[in-house]
């Protein structure tokens, strides 16, 4: 299960909205000098704040800190289909249009269309699946705070 801390910003029923804050690794990389991520880092542009839905069946309030959590298989079922089926479309359809003997121009734009293609099957798949409870995040814990 991947964490992330974060402050409840809005209480639905059954669910809950968490604020949490992006971090960057940039501190414990060895090409921080010279990564445009690191400057971005050093400028104050990680301060963005991210805003998750949470499914939660726990009593929780505005401002509680809590821990939410995400399967590591379903991050990594993700990250295939969004960034692998696209780039596999551009490539079988530049293969297909290789194949067929098509001039280069028409094989580049069959290789657009095998991508786009496949975006938009990965877009239907995503909103089809999104409402899934088991490809939600939800409330591990809340965070107790602690008075000195």
């Amino acid at each position: 299960m991947i964490e992330e801390q974060g402050r409840v910003v809005a209480v639905e029923q059954g669910a809950v909205w968490v604020e949490t804050r992006r971090r960057s690794t940039c501190s414990s990389c060895s090409a921080q000098a010279g990564c445009g991520q690191g400057l971005m880092d050093r400028l104050g542009v990680d301060a963005q704040r991210g805003f998750v839905r949470a499914l939660s069946d726990l009593q929780l309030a505005v401002g509680d800190a809590v821990v939410i959590g995400i399967r590591e298989d379903l991050l990594l079922r993700g990250a295939l289909l969004v960034y692998l089926v696209p780039l596999l479309g551009l490539f079988c359809a530049a293969l297909i249009a290789t194949a067929m003997g098509l001039p280069e121009p028409l094989v580049i734009a069959a290789a657009i269309a095998g991508f786009a293609l496949a975006w938009l099957l990965v877009r239907i798949r995503s909103r089809r699946t999104s409402d899934s409870p088991s490809s939600q995040p939800v409330v591990l814990r809340a965070v107790l705070a602690t008075h000195s």
